[in-house]
């Protein structure tokens, strides 16, 4: 990614596919829903740890996924899906939100798109989904991620 003080240009957000980044963001409330739906669906304990404000805060977060998604498929480049995914780890970590909840979002998103987008637009927008999800496996190795934690270890290192 370019930076302006180092005399480098701007991205370019039209080297990928721009017209796909808009159809994206004109359907990006229908599409966090959705991806919202997918992520509850498959972690059943998810509805459980969070009441309706937290639920509504997800598909917030869906809803801000998918616009840096959108701009990475615009620009042919997933530096601004990983560097969003880097930038909100930590808030996610304040917020005892597991960065699992996170990676279901993106998976609940790429299982939204394809009604959206076309085989190849596809593509381009797993690619920026990979890399969110690979800086949230990062960040989640961390301590004191809200993930649940082994019991047997917990035992172990307690001394219990």
């Amino acid at each position: 990614m370019s930076h302006p003080s180092l005399g480098l240009p701007p991205p370019d957000l039209t080297a990928g596919m721009p017209e796909a980044a808009e159809r994206m963001r004109a359907a990006k409330e229908r599409l966090a829903g959705r991806a919202l739906e997918v992520a509850l669906a498959d972690d059943p304990g998810m509805r459980e740890r969070y009441d309706e404000a937290g639920l509504r805060q997800r598909l917030r977060d869906a809803e801000l996924l998918i616009e840096r998604v959108a701009l990475s498929v615009a620009s042919g480049d997933t530096t601004f899906t990983r560097m969003y995914a880097d930038m909100v780890a930590p808030l996610y970590r304040r917020r005892f939100v597991p960065l699992d909840d996170q990676i279901a979002l993106c998976n609940g998103i790429r299982a939204s798109l394809p009604g959206v987008l076309t085989p190849d637009e596809l593509a381009s927008a797993g690619e920026a989904l990979d890399a969110a999800i690979e800086v949230y496996r990062w960040h989640r190795r961390l301590a004191g991620d809200a993930r649940k934690k082994n019991a047997l270890l917990q035992l172990l290192y307690k001394g219990g």
